[in-house]
């Protein structure tokens, strides 16, 4: 793999990286995360302006026409400023299963207004009893006359307090736990029947319990195959797992130089505590794990867009599992290394440790991914 970045990639990376730097401060954030709202809409503006939201969107849908590896670079960006804004349910996911299911002018309208950043999505698929497992569908769309009738409720649906249009997935056929049989539709939160309860993830991200109560939809609302949606979802999953991986370096790294510029300031019995030789192992350790990280998560963006299920599962799922112990040992070593100003809401090092264990709990914990491995 080449990990050279092209002209294009430098320049994004400058201007994901400045905004963050500039305009996203942990000062800011807070009060961002004190609002109403789990996001600003003037930052999605402007991330819209910037281009942001459109990397991966083609050049004639208004976007740049770019891959997964420069969305990464963004990714990574966002994960060391922990940005709050939609951007992992509406860009990575979102356009992505759009991109993926959607055809002709539809197709270009909706991403059109997602690089625009007039278009908020949220994939509401995972429920109560699913445990990951992406086939369990109770959610049911029944027909009648030229409408689907949804019933069901989803959990933990990711910025779907505050998406515009909810992609929705339901049992169109079979039984509960069957493959086949399951089907998106793109839905109204505000549609007659939706019960929509918003509140905030342990890092402060913005998330909603959904239920569906005879909510009608028409037959055009059915994006991409009849009973057949399951691999979209699917790979709409592990995109959105390669996506906690850069998300996961950046904040890793935040956190890696943070905890260094503590240990060389911070004084103790006379001298700096950095130059207490078991902390700068435990820093050694740290950096360490922050590199493997960094290398895992170069290969679940390789993988992220590999048509092959078994192969991208595979690799993708290697990856998470190394990010997710590497946030550990980063995030638990830097609260110890900080000691009590640490565990304090006001410092930024324990915003980082509910990052990444966060990003350990979503789209797959531990336990699921060294499981899928070991299928594989």
């Amino acid at each position: 793999m080449d990990f050279k970045l092209t002209e294009t990639q430098i320049l994004l990376q400058d201007t994901a990286n400045r905004l963050v730097r500039e305009r996203y401060t942990f000062e800011e954030r807070k009060k961002i995360v004190a609002g109403e709202s789990s996001y600003s809409q003037a930052l999605w503006n402007e991330f819209a302006e910037l281009g942001l939201l459109g990397v991966e969107i083609d050049e004639d849908c208004g976007g740049i026409g770019g891959s997964f590896a420069d969305l990464a670079i963004v990714l990574e960006a966002f994960g060391r400023g922990l940005v709050v804004e939609p951007y992992l349910s509406t860009v990575v996911i979102g356009a992505g299963l759009v991109g993926a299911a959607a055809t002709g002018e539809r197709r270009k309208d909706i991403l059109s207004r997602i690089a625009e950043g007039k278009l908020k999505l949220a994939l509401a698929h995972g429920e109560a009893k699913a445990r990951y497992v992406l086939e369990h569908v109770e959610t049911r769309a029944r027909r009648d006359g030229g409408d689907f009738v949804l019933d069901g409720a989803k959990a933990v649906v990711l910025g779907g307090d505050g998406a515009d249009t909810l992609i929705v997935s339901a049992r169109t056929d079979g039984g509960t736990s069957d493959r086949n049989g399951i089907s998106l539709f793109m839905v109204d939160p505000k549609a007659a029947g939706i019960h929509l309860r918003p509140y905030r993830n342990m890092d402060d991200r913005g998330a909603a319990e959904i239920s569906f109560e005879n909510v009608r939809v028409p037959a055009s609302a059915l994006l991409g195959p009849l009973n057949g949606a399951l691999p979209l979802i699917e790979a709409a999953y592990d995109r959105g797992a390669a996506a906690l991986c850069c998300d996961g370096i950046g904040a890793m790294a935040a956190m890696n130089a943070i905890t260094l510029e503590y240990l060389k300031t911070r004084t103790q019995f006379g001298r700096t505590i950095g130059k207490f030789q078991v902390l700068q192992h435990r820093m050694a350790d740290m950096a360490m794990a922050e590199e493997q990280a960094r290398s895992m998560a170069y290969l679940a963006v390789e993988y992220a867009t590999e048509k092959e299920a078994a192969v991208r599962g595979r690799f993708i799922s290697a990856a998470k599992v190394q990010i997710s112990n590497s946030g550990q040992i980063v995030g638990r070593g830097a609260i110890q290394l900080h000691g009590g100003i640490g565990m304090t809401i006001e410092y930024v090092a324990g915003h980082y440790l509910r990052r990444l264990t966060s990003t350990e709990k979503m789209f797959g914990d531990i336990d699921y991914h060294i499981g899928r491995f070991a299928a594989a």
